[in-house]
């Protein structure tokens, strides 16, 4: 089982985010196993087969502790699961589901950039594509699928990274610390077609905005980060004196940001990576692209996994060291 950003979020704030759940709860989203029992109706998988899962248990619509990640046994939804190849470990496998989710919301939805699908043999799309935050979970699997889908991907993250952005598919990827990355980033683009853009990290929607307001093609920024950091706020449920002032300035900042939007005709739009559960992206990804990809090696499981521990027992550490940060890497926890 994989950690991300959600689920230390959902400590500190969860009331605040995810108000209709009801503790205690199970929560966790990205988990890789062996299947140990089938609905009747389900098809594709049987028991014993290896597999990948995104976890829906949080989602509103679901709400479901038995559909949390971080526990021995966990009900998955076959639409949302994969099977992955005998040689790849569970550790491996477990970095991918949130993270590739929440790409392909971005990506392909209709009511987001609504790209071209991925497939074994893209046609090249003759488009660019922006994606600000590539050494993230969600940056990672942007590049590979919007690469596999036949766009060129340019990319932004710290120079430590640089290869293994490239390695993922990026042609291109520039320092999001540098002085002037943003002024490097449009000269990127000259000559080229923008796809639109997808955000990842804090300050990335409007950094993410003057390239596309400088640019030729599609003005439309997908956006998979909240303005603001909740990684200050103390590790506990009910008030704290930190939450108020932190609030206003999501407030503050999306205000201003959607104001930034609408003066310049960019279109945007926030990514809830579970809601290809209930649209074609779904199936598209976890039935049709990624099976026979991951077996292929055209798809890498990426970032790789730092594993924290062996057993239950380990998750908080997980979530804690999630919380203070990684890089090019994903906060895994092994059973």
């Amino acid at each position: 089982m994989a950690v991300n950003p959600l689920d230390w979020m959902l400590q500190v704030v969860g009331d605040l985010i995810y108000s209709w759940i009801n503790y205690a709860f199970v929560i966790g989203t990205d988990l890789a196993g062996e299947v140990v029992e089938v609905g009747t109706a389900v098809t594709r998988f049987s028991v014993g087969d290896r597999v990948l899962g995104h976890a829906v248990g949080t989602d509103k619509s679901r709400n479901n502790p038995a559909e949390g990640a971080f526990q021995e046994y966990t009900v998955v939804l076959a639409r949302m699961a994969a099977p992955i190849p005998g040689t790849m470990p569970y550790e491996d496998a477990a970095v991918l589901p949130l993270g590739l989710s929440t790409a392909a919301c971005g990506l392909f939805q209709k009511d987001q950039l609504a790209l071209q699908h991925p497939s074994a043999a893209p046609n090249p799309t003759g488009e660019t594509l922006l994606v600000w935050g590539g050494s993230t979970s969600v940056g990672g699997n942007t590049i590979q699928l919007a690469v596999a889908a036949g766009y060129e991907v340019i990319t932004t993250a710290s120079p430590r990274n640089f290869d293994y952005i490239k390695k993922l598919g990026a042609s291109r990827v520039f320092d999001y610390n540098g002085e002037t990355v943003v002024e490097d980033v449009i000269g990127a683009f000259k000559g080229k077609t923008l796809a639109g853009a997808l955000a990842v990290g804090k300050g990335s929607a409007e950094a993410c905005s003057d390239v596309v307001h400088a640019c030729d093609g599609s003005e439309f920024v997908s956006t998979a980060s909240p303005s603001v950091s909740f990684d200050k706020l103390p590790r506990r449920r009910g008030l704290s004196l930190r939450l108020p002032l932190l609030v206003l300035r999501l407030v503050s900042s999306s205000v201003s940001s959607q104001v930034r939007f609408r003066m310049r005709n960019i279109r945007t739009k926030f990514i809830f990576g579970s809601s290809l559960m209930d649209n074609e992206v779904g199936k598209v990804i976890y039935e049709d692209f990624l099976p026979q990809a991951l077996a292929d090696g055209r798809y890498l499981a990426a970032p790789e996994p730092h594993v924290v521990g062996k057993g239950l027992e380990h998750v908080q550490a997980g979530l804690d060291a999630q919380k203070r940060g990684v890089s090019g890497q994903k906060v895994v926890v092994s059973l």
